[in-house]
């Protein structure tokens, strides 16, 4: 009998474990001029959002990106979910509805097996079904590594696009899946992660992100992001010095997968985290074990959404966000008017916060 496919095993990284740190990625981009003006151009590269927003007429605006990666998972039907669902969360990250998507494969065609390569599109498939949306076509090449991910188009109202440097002092900061993602996929890649932890970790990360194109619409939901390869604190950040605002993270109240916070204490992370952490500049959490600070760079593959709102909206929104079907959906912290650095307080609680 054939010994089971590993995924895992053909690549050197998973998911959005990959991504190029946040410091090397902003040598690589300083130089390079990426936009040219354009009255129509909503939302370029100039804040690290998560896609591109191109206003077509008066009532709508066009929402584009792409996000591809490596096996992060061994099984192929959801390799490829996880990785579809992750890259329509750019689409609902910015408050649109997707329309259309294209794949983007690689594959070792040549020791692959063709049933894995087929398992891998049917998961892209199932989950742009869910989406409501056509898989149209896309592009493949032989690659020594296998890839898969998607081209996502959504359209919005241009009044209902949501950016990541819009928030306001005082807004409260809501995360709607838990942490830990990177830390469980380590390992699963070792060995070391149970049945059950599987089964959690794989529903968060094919859990779509739909709720965000309702959430856009709400006037008291003032920026959002998802939360992906930079971990929780590197797309803080982002939406810190975007929006001219610091904010302040309560340990305590941020989710984590339930197996997550052991896993992290016996020191089981990907190598993402530490570049991370590294390359993050205005943090304050010093007095954080190590492992703590890791948990907050911890590089998470189809992660939740990080939404800045009106916090006397915070307590109807967490009750919409629970009865749609998120329920580790927290207030982690708080904007703050002044420089654009992150406060830690609080500690980890050794109990995971579940649904």
């Amino acid at each position: 009998m054939d010994a089971p496919i590993r995924l895992t095993q053909y690549s050197h990284g998973g998911g959005c474990g990959c991504k190029i740190a946040p410091a090397l990625l902003q040598q690589i981009l300083r130089d390079v001029p990426l936009l040219s003006p354009n009255p129509a151009l909503l939302v370029g590269a100039e804040t690290s959002d998560d896609a591109a927003v191109y206003q077509l007429n008066d009532h709508q605006a066009l929402i584009l990106t792409t996000d591809f990666f490596m096996p992060i998972v061994d099984e192929p039907v959801d390799f490829g979910r996880i990785a579809a669902t992750n890259a329509l969360s750019d689409v609902y990250a910015m408050g649109g509805t997707p329309i259309l998507a294209l794949a983007v494969l690689g594959m070792p065609v040549n020791t692959l097996p063709m049933q894995a390569i087929q398992g891998i599109m049917a998961g892209g498939i199932q989950v742009c079904q869910e989406a409501g949306i056509p898989l149209a076509g896309g592009h493949s090449i032989d690659s020594p590594e296998p890839i898969f991910g998607l081209v996502a188009a959504g359209l919005a109202h241009p009044h209902h696009i949501r950016r990541n440097a819009t928030a306001q002092p005082g807004d409260d900061l809501i995360l709607t899946k838990p942490l830990g993602i990177g830390v469980m996929t380590t390992a699963l890649k070792k060995g070391q992660l149970s049945a059950a932890g599987y089964a959690e970790v794989l529903q968060v990360m094919t859990q779509l992100n739909r709720i965000g194109s309702q959430l856009a619409q709400r006037p008291q939901v003032h920026a959002m992001t998802d939360v992906t390869g930079f971990g929780l604190v590197g797309h803080l950040l982002e939406v810190c010095r975007g929006s001219g605002v610091g904010a302040s993270l309560d340990l305590a109240s941020i989710p984590f997968l339930a197996e997550a916070l052991s896993l992290a204490e016996a020191g089981i992370f990907p190598g993402a985290a530490r570049r991370n952490w590294q390359g993050y500049e205005g943090v304050q959490a010093e007095s954080l074990p190590e492992w703590q600070q890791l948990l907050l760079a911890d590089p998470q593959t189809s992660g939740g959404l990080l939404v800045a709102v009106d916090p006397g909206y915070t307590s109807d929104l967490l009750q919409e966000l629970h009865s749609a079907g998120y329920p580790y959906a927290r207030r982690i912290g708080r904007c703050q008017a002044g420089d654009t650095r992150i406060h830690v307080t609080g500690k980890i609680s050794l109990s995971p916060a579940a649904a």
